[in-house]
């Protein structure tokens, strides 16, 4: 498929009910690699930041034994954070597929930025 991320494969596809649920049971940090023009105009609930235009792992907040999830507005930038993360030696494998677009049409809420 052209249209296929490189190392796509690499990275766990998690749904949006899957990413609130880990939220609400404290089991997820959801780290949102969206740019700050795009979060302040609306963002997920209790993630952390961590632009993908300067994106370094270590910006990421320690995760307490959380399953870090990358997020962004579609499911693309999220795939390529968690492949950077784990080139960097990092075992953040999982993005939540669809991205805050996914996530609003599950009807999940967001927060004004």
């Amino acid at each position: 498929m052209a249209d296929e991320m490189p190392r796509a494969d690499e990275v766990t596809n998690l749904t949006p009910q899957e990413v609130a649920e880990g939220l609400r049971a404290g089991t997820i940090l959801l780290v949102d690699v969206r740019e700050p023009n795009e979060t302040a105009v609306e963002r997920y609930p209790d993630a952390v930041l961590v632009p993908l235009s300067s994106f370094d792992p270590t910006a990421i907040p320690d995760p307490q034994g959380k399953r870090v999830v990358f997020a962004c507005r579609s499911g693309r930038r999220s795939i390529t954070a968690s492949v950077a993360a784990q080139d960097a030696g990092y075992p953040y494998d999982a993005h939540l597929a669809g991205g805050i677009l996914g996530w609003k049409a599950a009807g999940l809420p967001t927060k004004a930025g």
